[in-house]
């Protein structure tokens, strides 16, 4: 299956022909994350996340000591943002909750009525505009008193989660009918086992980045089988509630030579969340816990630094989703061998040398490189090795730049990357049900600050109104909606 996928992806057929052309009830979606375009970090009792305390206590994490204090301002400009969105011609818009905006402390003790006002207005104006809400519950900003109880690698804060689900599921989810739980989980935890790469920026390498993850999966059994029990009844109408398990670190892999390193490196890490949830074994993949297990005897370590689950914690784990959901932006080739600056260290225990091709087209940001065909062969894996019977929707895939207005490297990007989209849906006969362009706005990149933009629209930050302007990958992109096909033009040669 996996010698399968790998041929499928170097073949990288280009869609055409009959294979041109979307199916009629493929969704196409457009995204944006609350941290990076809301801005209003303080405003109308707003708490304090975990991202505001990292960009202002150590702006040196961020590559150009910004912030998202006010980011592209659509706390404000929402409204604006979405008559953007319409102008795309999407079908939905993902965005996700400021948890410190609707429970400033973490819990419901303290309700702020003002962000549920302005999360409520924003749904309802996507209804009324024919959009779907798709509202993911937890894009990386931790309201900071739960992490002063130590975040996610405190096993209660899964309680606290559970309730917050319960908030949003009580006063959005009868008009919401698409919930994501968490946006690339793997990105959270090393958040705990490293400093650049999110926050809370803990160097707890081959510790906390585990001790989180295993807090992170408990967290989404916990909701999803609330919403099992005491809300798919009554406002189930559509697909319910998923995980973004697949997605981070945004890399996929393809083996210099055919070995074990791309197995091990992929269950390392999409397995690390997928093979929970969606294989019938469940648990942990057993290369991960065999590999970690023998680490920690080596160290005279008798506790492995991976967490085991209760008997009850796998069976509710084991089929939490209602789809396959993910984010890919890039591919990285894997190899056998040792570059871990750490021991232990997540990096030591995956025994993989990651690396680029030098052939493959650069963007702005270094660990991001242009590989279409690396999409079609992840999916075509993904297909053959999980139980992903309600389709795969990916909800997450763009392009960075340094803002360019004319951004024809986003235009080809895109093209390429919905023609291996259509290959794998026609020619594979894979259940893709949507995709999803990061992002709608320029914003706050997360460790980046502004010096990578993603957006289908320009957003001048050195202007006081933070004003929007469509770039022509955003005429496209409504093109391509509009049509169900990808256009015949190539503003340059097209990526291979």
């Amino acid at each position: 299956m996996l010698l399968l996928s790998l041929v499928l992806g170097a073949l990288a057929l280009t869609a055409r022909g009959q294979n041109a052309t979307f199916p009629d009830d493929f969704l196409f979606a457009v995204s944006s994350a609350a941290y990076e375009i809301e801005g209003g970090w303080d405003a109308d009792g707003k708490g304090v996340s975990i991202w505001d305390t990292l960009t202002h206590d150590n702006s040196q994490y961020i590559n150009d000591g910004s912030n998202g204090d006010v980011a592209s301002d659509s706390y404000h400009k929402y409204e604006e943002d979405v008559q953007l969105v319409r102008d795309l011609g999407v079908d939905i818009y993902r965005f996700s909750i400021s948890w410190a905006r609707v429970l400033p402390v973490g819990d419901v003790s303290q309700i702020n009525q003002a962000g549920v006002d302005y999360y409520n207005n924003l749904i309802d104006l996507l209804i009324a505009n024919g959009i779907q809400p798709m509202v993911t519950m937890y894009h990386y900003d931790l309201p900071q008193p739960l992490q002063l109880l130590g975040g996610w690698t405190n096993p209660v804060v899964a309680q606290y989660f559970r309730e917050y689900a319960r908030f949003l599921f009580q006063t959005f989810g009868d008009r919401v009918k698409w919930w994501v739980t968490f946006n690339e989980p793997t990105t959270i935890a090393f958040g705990y086992s490293s400093t650049d790469t999110n926050a809370p920026a803990i160097g707890a390498h081959g510790f906390g980045d585990y001790t989180a993850a295993h807090c992170i999966l408990r967290s989404h059994a916990m909701a999803y089988r609330l919403y099992d029990q005491q809300f798919r009844a009554a406002q189930g109408v559509c697909v319910s509630q998923i995980v973004l398990s697949s997605s981070a670190p945004i890399f996929t892999y393809y083996p210099c030579k055919f070995s074990c390193a791309v197995i091990i490196s992929m269950m390392y890490h999409l397995g690390w969340f997928a093979h929970p949830i969606y294989t019938e074994e469940g648990g942990y993949p057993l290369v991960m816990e065999e590999r970690i297990w023998e680490d920690c005897i080596n160290d005279n370590i008798w506790i492995s630094r991976l967490p085991e689950f209760s008997a009850q914690e796998l069976v509710d784990l084991r089929g939490a989703a209602d789809f396959f959901a993910l984010n890919h932006f890039t591919t990285q080739l894997a190899s056998n061998g040792q570059q871990a600056y750490f021991h232990p260290s997540h990096d030591w225990d995956t025994g993989a040398i990651l690396s680029f091709d030098d052939s493959w087209a650069a963007t702005a940001d270094d660990n991001i490189k242009v590989v279409p065909w690396g999409l079609r062969s992840l999916l075509n894996w993904i297909n053959n090795e999980y139980d992903v019977r309600g389709g795969i929707f990916v909800t997450g895939n763009g392009f960075p730049d340094a803002g360019e207005l004319e951004d024809s490297g986003r235009q080809e990007y895109y093209r390429a990357y919905l023609a291996e989209i259509l290959n794998a849906i026609h020619e594979d006969g894979i259940n893709l049900i949507g995709y999803t362009g990061w992002s709608l706005l320029d914003g706050f990149e997360w460790i980046r600050g502004y010096t990578v933009k993603y957006g289908f629209y320009q957003v001048d930050f050195s202007d006081q109104n933070r004003t929007r302007t469509p770039k022509p990958s955003a005429t496209m992109f409504q093109e391509i909606v509009a049509t169900r096909q990808l256009p015949n033009r190539a503003a340059k040669p097209a990526f291979t």
